[in-house]
């Protein structure tokens, strides 16, 4: 469904990305994990786009793109805009505008970008909300909702425009303990409906019970993947040892 090959990213003269390769079947959901600056969250950007990588190839249905450094072939405006409505992404910060009700936020892509007639949005928008809870706060604005209620509507946002793959970067660390367990209740239904997911997490035990497989980064390439009780449970590094020994003991004193 999805194809990386080779791809790096610099920022000046720091390689964040140092030719990172990853194919995604449909259906799949991939935990990647790894220490703060291993390149992680700059991956998921190039994924979708927000970055564009420096080189390398990406392949994702009727989408093909090559970059080669100095003269690599930039995505068209239009294209850009495509993608990103097919590959959705959750960040880390809500991002939900404040002046806009619940219901406002999850309409606004749908009918601006995709152009879907405002009452059939307005319906598909009010099943989402109903399916998480939160149809009763469909009037109300980002302010009066807690952090978890305010994470699960960027999701339904990102859902609303029909992805045919959603990007999670880390969208529980900023959430109070008690509030992080709603949020991942949400991705795991989406990862039992078969939604092809891509998520940057901390969450061990989530990422053990729900993934497919466990990619770990480590100063800015793939240094283990495979199926989540090889990688998590027999790790082969001493980095990733250490890695899940520090998040684990993190998790416990939390």
């Amino acid at each position: 469904m999805l194809r990386l090959k080779d791809i790096r990213k610099r920022f000046d003269a720091n390689e964040v990305l140092k030719g990172v390769s990853l194919d995604v079947a449909a259906g799949e959901v991939i935990s990647i994990i790894g220490a703060s600056g291993s390149g992680k969250s700059t991956f998921l950007r190039c994924v979708n786009l927000m970055e564009i990588p420096d080189e390398g190839f990406m392949d994702f249905g009727r989408f093909s793109f090559d970059y080669i450094e100095g003269a690599r072939r930039q995505p068209t405006p239009l294209q850009l805009r495509e993608l990103r409505a097919q590959i959705g992404m959750v960040f880390q910060s809500y991002n939900l505008w404040p002046h806009m009700t619940v219901l406002e936020n999850v309409i606004e892509a749908p009918v601006r970008v995709k152009k879907v007639p405002r009452k059939e949005a307005v319906e598909q928008a009010e099943a989402l909300l109903q399916r998480i809870g939160l149809y009763e706060k469909r009037g109300a604005y980002p302010s009066k909702l807690s952090g978890g209620q305010q994470q699960r509507v960027a999701i339904v946002r990102a859902l609303a425009m029909k992805p045919e793959v959603m990007l999670f970067d880390e969208v529980t660390s900023a959430l109070d303990p008690e509030l992080v367990g709603e949020v991942l209740e949400l991705m795991g239904s989406l990862a039992a409906d078969g939604m092809t997911m891509l998520l940057v997490t901390h969450e061990i035990a989530f990422a053990r019970d729900v993934s497919s497989r466990v990619v770990f980064f480590d100063q800015g390439v793939i240094a283990e993947a495979g199926a989540p009780g090889d990688v998590l449970a027999d790790p082969r590094s001493d980095r990733l040892r250490q890695f899940l020994r520090r998040v684990l003991h993190q998790g416990v004193a939390g």
